[in-house]
């Protein structure tokens, strides 16, 4: 639902792409990607392309968030690309620059909240989450389609020279001696008290950040985004409505959920530390924290 949200636009409900997804320059992607675990690291990586092709929405097309989206020479996964990479993947994935991108997947929003931010990075702001993605497409009534989509033809895409919506190193410990910044981690609140869940290195959260779980801004029962004054309530319990965030995960994709849902709530500075704790927690010199 994106009611009471001062910034709705990036995010559509089921009802409305079952009534649009015949529009001209309307493309919907699912983005799907699953994180295994796998002994003595934090996770492995497993395309959704399998999901996709046992069901999807009709005429969506399937977006590889490690293969097409991100930067294939980085030391970490899913690190942002370069402008002339993303420009590449997205015309190959037959998007236009006019057109209206749809985003989903068939688990967690975050990945499809990913390349919503990615999207944005490089100019693109043309672009929104199925609010429950897959799940909440089905439980309307929805059509669903099986098998591979065929290769779309080649789209005109423009990526503009990224914005500076992507945080480093640097730009965290910053931010950790001005307490003019939020730095957010969108882990469990188990990760972030280093009790449970995975570790990338050592447990915990960065020292002086504050926790609004990605897993805890949607409604269990539905999938789809809690009401805006029950968000708008867990972003200022936090302090995140007020300063300037960076918020951070894993590796930058959980991170995303909390940066699109903080967008929406009319936060205007939001950025997301990229290599998060797959940077972060490995290495001793930089502060982490368990209480």
């Amino acid at each position: 639902m994106s009611e009471g949200f001062p910034h709705p636009d990036s995010l559509v409900a089921p009802e409305w792409l079952a009534a649009h997804r015949s529009d001209p320059g309307l493309r919907v992607f699912d983005c799907t990607t699953h994180l295994l675990p796998e002994p003595g690291k934090p996770y492995r990586v497993v395309s959704g392309r399998a999901d996709f092709e046992t069901a999807h929405i009709p005429g969506a097309r399937f977006i590889d968030v490690q293969e097409d989206v991100s930067d294939p020479d980085a030391k970490l996964r899913f690190m942002c690309p370069t402008q002339a990479r993303f420009q590449a993947a997205m015309r190959r994935l037959g998007v236009h620059r006019g057109d209206r991108v749809i985003l989903y997947s068939t688990a967690n929003f975050w990945w499809a909240s990913r390349v919503w931010w990615l999207l944005r990075v490089f100019g693109h702001d043309n672009a929104a989450v199925l609010d429950g993605g897959l799940a909440a497409w089905q439980a309307g009534g929805h059509p669903i389609a099986r098998g591979p989509e065929p290769a779309p033809r080649e789209g005109d895409f423009v990526a503009a020279p990224p914005r500076p919506l992507m945080a480093d190193k640097a730009d965290v410990l910053v931010a950790l001696a001005d307490g003019g910044v939020c730095t957010l981690n969108a882990l469990t609140a188990a990760q972030h008290a280093g009790t449970g869940g995975n570790s990338y290195g050592r447990p915990g959260h960065i020292a002086g950040s504050v926790n609004v779980p990605a897993a805890e801004l949607v409604d269990p029962a539905t999938g789809r985004l809690r009401p805006a004054e029950e968000l708008r309530a867990k972003f200022a319990a936090a302090g995140a409505l007020d300063r300037p965030v960076i918020a951070y995960c894993g590796g930058g994709i959980a991170a995303s959920g909390d940066a699109l849902v903080l967008t929406m709530l009319g936060q205007p500075e939001v950025r997301v530390y990229d290599a998060s704790l797959s940077e972060w927690a490995p290495d001793p010199a930089l502060p982490m924290a368990t209480s």
